[in-house]
């Protein structure tokens, strides 16, 4: 068995030694918020709370699932990532299947102009023209609608299916098989890998993101929590924040004197992060294959 040289050695600890220390830079800021969370807010105020929480309580999440606000608000966003999740993947696929077709005439325009609208976009104001026209506004169907394709996607999409073995579908078409029967037959349950990763990608898009919602929202009650999230860290006092709680949490009075804004912006991140952060674990060991495979085989 060869063994390590001291200077291998020494190459490998420092390696280890540097991806710690990323590690834990990378990671500690997330660490410290779920701390404040659970920390008693007046206590957290006075500072030092790093690590552990120093006074534990559980009162910034009671007032945070008391408030139906941002209750309402975790249910859109939970709503509008599978909603938008399944109809973005399901037509940025079919989009790409077709592009795969030698027979599509004008293939390689519709292409060209796809990959033009990955560079340049008619701006803010020409969309929200176009979404007020559509009549999307304050609709829940304006934050799914308006990202329904990604181009991207698509890209990774088509290069993926190209790899797959073209007799599969000759011979499915000699089975008399439709278009539509090979790609929900025959495709999609061969692209597995690139179906997760993509389905991953497009999830965390529509749960993060808070500014369209702030834009073409105005509706309270459709507000995601991100959105939500976003306008209680832009508050700069704490009695805004309280006047338009529930009359349920108001009736926690006691509760409330050891909340601050900052624990209760800690407490709502963290119910706004932790549920995506879940489903990497299922869908971690698709990246490099799906990804990857998607992205570079020809």
């Amino acid at each position: 068995m060869h063994r390590m040289s001291f200077g291998d050695k020494m190459l490998s600890w420092s390696i280890y030694f540097l991806l710690s220390i990323l590690a834990f830079v990378t990671f500690y800021p997330f660490w410290n918020a779920a701390v404040i969370s659970f920390n008693n807010g007046m206590d957290t105020v006075m500072g030092g709370v790093t690590f552990w929480p120093r006074d534990f309580t559980l009162d910034n999440y009671k007032i945070v699932f008391e408030d139906s606000r941002l209750v309402n608000g975790f249910v859109i966003t939970l709503l509008r990532t599978g909603v938008g999740t399944l109809l973005s993947i399901l037509a940025t696929a079919i989009l790409a299947y077709g592009m795969t077709k030698q027979e599509l005439i004008g293939r390689k325009y519709y292409m060209i102009m796809c990959i033009v609208t990955m560079y340049f976009s008619g701006g803010l104001i020409p969309s929200f023209l176009l979404v007020r026209e559509l009549g999307l506004m304050n609709t829940f169907w304006v934050l799914v609608i308006p990202g329904i394709i990604s181009v991207w996607n698509m890209i990774i999409f088509r290069t993926f299916f190209l790899g797959l073995p073209g007799g599969l579908e000759e011979s499915a078409k000699i089975d008399g098989c439709s278009n539509w029967g090979i790609l929900f037959r025959i495709v999609f349950p061969l692209s597995g890998p690139v179906l997760a990763t993509l389905s991953l990608f497009t999830a965390i898009y529509h749960w993060n993101d808070w500014f369209m919602p702030s834009i073409y929202i105005n509706n309270v009650d459709l507000l995601p929590i991100q959105t939500k999230l976003q306008q209680i860290l832009n508050s700069n006092i704490m009695s805004e924040q309280m006047s338009q709680m529930d009359s349920a949490a108001k009736s926690h009075m006691e509760q409330m004197k050891t909340v601050t804004s900052k624990s209760l912006s800690m407490a709502t991140m963290m119910v706004a992060t932790v549920p995506i952060m879940c489903v990497y674990p299922f869908v971690q060991k698709y990246f490099v294959k799906g990804v990857l495979v998607g992205s570079l085989k020809e």
